[in-house]
């Protein structure tokens, strides 16, 4: 257990929010097939769920949509899986602050990259990721729906019950964005 885990991340949500208080953000969404890229923040502690990823990644690639995850993974090493990848960056614990603030590049990256759409897979609220999140220049900004966290930082929500899997999360999300059809 970290030495005043709660309070740091207390404070790091104080941060968070005076940040999301200032940024601006145009949200916006016409259809799936005008969608260029597509950012994931995941969870990579469950290192089985990548499969999945791969194949989502593999299916998107098919439609010619650029995917990038960024995930946070709480070990010093990162796992083979999880090297040499393009598509994959990962935050490591020695890459957040204090505070639980990532200071990475790539999380600065993340941040900044206006995404056609950002897909959040933080089923256990990890705070770095909700941190990367919510402060997301993206387009559309897609969570799972949970009545016990701030849902406000997303724009379309997906109601699953639990045990959460990616596989089928992600199959929702892209069942309900082909559902999206706008004039603009």
């Amino acid at each position: 257990m970290e030495l005043f885990q709660d309070n740091r991340i207390k404070f790091g949500n104080s941060i968070l929010s005076r940040r999301v208080a200032k940024a601006r953000r145009k949200v916006s969404f016409t259809n799936i097939d005008q969608v260029k890229d597509i950012g994931i923040v995941w969870d990579a502690t469950n290192i089985k769920e990548f499969s999945f990823l791969s194949k989502f990644h593999q299916k998107m690639h098919e439609r010619q949509i650029e995917v990038k995850i960024i995930g946070y993974y709480p070990g010093k090493e990162l796992p083979d899986q999880y090297t040499a990848l393009r598509y994959l960056s990962c935050i490591r614990r020695n890459e957040i602050n204090l505070f639980y603030i990532p200071v990475s590049t790539e999380s600065d990256f993340f941040i900044k990259k206006p995404f056609d759409v950002l897909i959040d897979i933080n089923f256990n609220n990890v705070f770095p990721l909700t941190y990367v999140t919510s402060l997301s220049s993206a387009g559309l900004k897609v969570g799972l729906f949970d009545a016990t966290r701030d849902n406000s930082i997303f724009d379309l929500m997906i109601e699953l019950k639990k045990p959460y899997v990616v596989e089928g999360y992600l199959n929702e999300v892209i069942r309900y964005l082909e559902m999206i059809k706008s004039g603009s």
